[in-house]
């Protein structure tokens, strides 16, 4: 999916679906597992019932910002303890984020903008 028709569709979902905000700092550690786990991550979130999309930037400093986009928040929370996703999680935990924050919000308004 191009980020037009991404940001397209992201716009013309209903209000009230869930946003779960991650915010790490990255040790620098292990560059090739993190890597390998996040390409996994992605794959296996979305398959996931309830799953709508995900952004994510990171700077050079290490510091990222992964926002995951549910239906609802039940589909939020069941990926959350999905077994593969708290595994990740724990070796995250372990070797490759010296801190983190995570947010869960629910989307009031959502729209774009494209300068013609």
């Amino acid at each position: 999916m191009t980020y037009q028709s991404y940001a397209a569709f992201m716009a013309k979902l209903s209000c009230g679906f869930i946003s779960v905000i991650f915010v790490a700092q990255r040790t620098g550690l292990d560059a090739d597992g993190y890597a390998r786990a996040a390409t996994i991550m992605n794959e296996l979130a979305a398959q996931q019932v309830g799953y709508v999309g995900m952004d994510t930037v990171r700077g050079s400093d290490g510091l990222g910002i992964t926002i995951s986009y549910w239906t609802d928040e039940t589909s939020a929370s069941a990926w959350r303890d999905h077994p593969e996703h708290t595994a990740i999680r724990d070796a995250g935990r372990d070797r490759w984020y010296s801190d983190y924050s995570l947010h869960v919000a629910q989307v009031k308004r959502s729209y774009d903008w494209k300068k013609a």
